[in-house]
């Protein structure tokens, strides 16, 4: 297992079920009250392999003098990292610690040495399959050094100013990835305190010839983001007290000299404002390391994060908001002087990159002024590393990425301030072609906004493939996961996603809600202590502003969507009867219960204003079980053993709620599975299930 190479998010204690897929299935005479022939599961693999056409890219990363770039290219043995000069990519060689060229490590988590005379990376060609360690290449035609050895999981690694020492983040004898998206391990034991697993930060230097790693941060402390000082004998991190699955939404900002203790220079539960109670992420000192820039805002999960751009003093003080009302929401910041800041935000639909320009006194009364977009682009942005972030050569005059849109499959593109750029793709500079003449296997795809209650919501509409005006096809709305998060126009198919029902003759609407991201802190906010209602308006609404512009049968409109948006299935079931089948992947059926069932109970208090014990109210008001003599919608339910986020109780409640009520209802646990499923098999088989049920209860136009 390449343990870096797996996504961050939260974690939670797990729900030990089943050895192997287990479905559950209501009585035959409700569950199988309509019956239409399944879609051929090979036709379903073959549809597939086409949504998928094209080649993948991870992250990419520009060298400090903007001379050349490396990325993580995807093919058919794994990761491969490729180094190029920038102005010709197809020159490109391989990077890695293989002792032969026939030999295939995982490899990635890229970084170059301020100089740009060397790259980082992890590799477990060492170990291969069991441990990935840190390594350096000198680009000088040398081996590989391996610089750590590592016995546990790894991330994020990040040179020194002075390119003397590495640091990451690293957590010693770790048994399972970090992040909640993995399965959890079966609980034992005494519960919130053994076997507690901290992330700290680990620093090896490079003038030290055998491996070697120090960590620098007390194991009193989880690390969840870190950022060095510029003069390279400190830290700014964010943290919380173990354990760390739990505690993210109360981390503090922490400052630390390499020799020396922790100082917390910033709690948000401390502070008056409307920073309190919130979340804090991406730390970046100024150039001068008398401030540090921050995102802040109501965010539901480390790792899809963004708000605000918030500034604060080094030494401590009150913060301040630098983007107070604009309507957007900041994602990625980088200090290109200590006058100004590079931010990526998510605006509406589109993913563009601002100047912030600061005067006077940063953190308190000075000027503030925002340049025009460098670019705006109606896709999916970004180098692979931290939501929207991008990779920059030091000068700040080039940053570089990867894009893709709906229409356009993933290609690297480079962005230059200063210099006049048009909106889209088309805009920026493509750096690579290879997906030239790749064409989607799905059809076309509309930004879309409508009117709901104060608020203007944006969401992205795909038409069937060869769509035809004059005939009348079913809806199949999907909710995104957070709430704190987004759709993003992106290329390529996976999970319960547009693409496979538009290439399978469904129009899909993915609407972006209250409680969404890209409309500013009081759009993200407008759902607390509001689960299931405002949301839910939204996106009737935009159902209804599709019925009106589009050919579909209002009788064959579905609802589908995982985490949040399987919580927003199941609850919408139980408020109208406007959907006529249901999926409901990794939800949430009774927010009281939930509350002590997972380990991640930090989250829902900003959400619902109190705990669960303090307003039971709250929690009961957006419980679906509540309301589950109104349900009458077939609904298949879906959710791994070892889900942490949304542990598979609340999908055992919903599905035996639905069964009592004989309404048809499947569910399906899968074995060793969290909240992110690992088992290519299992994900297939999930979108097999869905596409059948829909099927059978609103097939697609023929």
């Amino acid at each position: 297992m390449f343990l870096p190479s797996l996504s961050k998010s939260l974690r939670i204690l797990a729900f030990t079920a089943a050895a192997a897929v287990l479905a559950l299935v209501c009585s035959p005479s409700s569950a199988q009250a309509q019956t239409t022939p399944s879609p051929d599961p090979a036709k379903l693999d073959e549809l597939l392999k086409g949504l998928n056409r094209g080649r993948s890219v991870g992250q990419v990363a520009v060298s400090p003098d903007g001379k050349r770039l490396a990325w993580i290219q995807y093919g058919k043995e794994g990761e491969e990292i490729r180094l190029a000069p920038l102005d010709d990519l197809k020159k490109s060689e391989r990077i890695t610690a293989a002792a032969k060229a026939d030999q295939h490590c995982q490899e990635g988590q890229l970084a170059w040495e301020p100089d740009a005379k060397a790259l980082a990376f992890f590799s477990d060609c060492a170990r291969p399959g069991e441990q990935a360690d840190l390594y350096v290449a000198r680009l000088d035609g040398s081996p590989a050094r391996r610089i750590t050895a590592l016995k546990g999981y790894a991330e994020a690694p990040a040179f020194a100013p002075d390119g003397e020492s590495v640091a990451f983040l690293y957590v010693e004898g770790a048994t399972r990835p970090a992040g909640a998206l993995a399965a959890m391990k079966p609980p034992s034991g005494v519960i919130g305190e053994d076997g507690i697993e901290v992330e700290r930060v680990a620093v090896t230097r490079m003038d030290v010839a055998a491996p070697n790693a120090i960590q620098v941060t007390p194991a009193t402390l989880h690390v969840y983001e870190f950022d060095w000082r510029p003069d390279s004998k400190g830290l700014a991190y964010v943290a919380a007290d173990p354990p760390g699955e739990n505690n993210w939404w109360v981390a503090k900002l922490y400052t630390q000299a390499l020799d020396g203790s922790p100082q917390a220079i910033l709690a948000p539960a401390e502070v008056p404002g409307p920073l309190h109670g919130l979340q804090i992420a991406v730390p970046r000192w100024s150039p001068d390391g008398k401030a540090i820039a921050f995102t802040g805002g109501l965010m539901s999960d480390q790792g899809a994060t963004g708000g605000d751009v918030w500034i604060v003093s080094a030494a401590g003080g009150a913060p301040r908001n630098l983007s107070q009302g604009r309507p957007t929401s900041a994602a990625w910041l980088e200090w290109a002087s200590n006058e100004n800041i590079f931010v990526s935000e998510l605006a509406g639909g589109n993913c563009q990159l601002i100047r912030y320009k600061l005067q006077g006194d940063r953190t308190s009364e000075g000027e503030i002024s925002f340049g025009s977009p460098i670019f705006s682009i109606p896709g999916s942005v970004g180098d692979g590393r931290l939501e929207l972030s991008l990779s920059a050569t030091a000068d700040h005059s080039l940053f570089v990425f990867h894009a893709s849109s709906f229409d356009h499959p993933t290609e690297i593109y480079a962005a230059k301030p200063g210099t006049v750029m048009t909106s889209g793709l088309e805009g920026v500079i493509q750096l690579s072609h290879m997906n030239d003449g790749v064409e989607p296997g799905w059809g076309k795809s509309v930004s879309l906004s409508w009117k709901s209650d104060k608020f203007r919501v944006q969401g992205w509409l795909m038409l069937p493939k060869d769509y035809d005006p004059a005939k009348k096809y079913p809806l199949l709305v999907v909710v995104h996961g957070g709430p704190a998060s987004a759709v993003e126009s992106h290329w390529g198919s996976g999970g319960l996603g547009g693409p496979v029902f538009s290439a399978l003759g469904y129009f899909v609407l993915e609407p972006n809600p209250r409680g969404s991201f890209g409309q500013g802190e009081e759009f993200t906010q407008a759902n607390r202590k509001d689960f299931g209602y405002g949301d839910l308006r939204d996106i009737l609404a935009g159902v209804d502003t599709v019925l009106a512009r589009y050919p579909v049968d209002p009788n064959r409109v579905g609802l589908t969507g995982w985490s949040y948006g399987g919580f927003m299935s199941m609850f919408a079931v139980t408020q109208t009867g406007r959907f006529k089948a249901a999926v409901a992947g990794a939800g949430i059926s009774d927010w009281q219960s939930y509350y002590g069932e997972n380990s991640i109970d930090q989250w829902m208090t900003p959400y619902f204003g109190a705990s669960v014990y303090d307003d039971p109210a709250v929690y009961a008001k957006s419980s679906a079980i509540n309301y589950i003599k109104q349900a009458t919608t077939p609904t298949l339910v879906l959710v791994g053993d070892r889900d942490g986020e949304c542990p598979a109780p609340q999908s055992f409640e919903f599905w035996r709620a639905l069964r009592a009520q004989h309404v048809p209802t499947q569910l399906v646990v899968y074995p060793n599975e969290g909240h992110g499923f690992s088992d290519p098999a299992h994900r297939r088989d999930v979108l097999q299930r869905a596409v059948e049920w829909f099927a059978r209860y609103m097939p697609p136009a023929r």
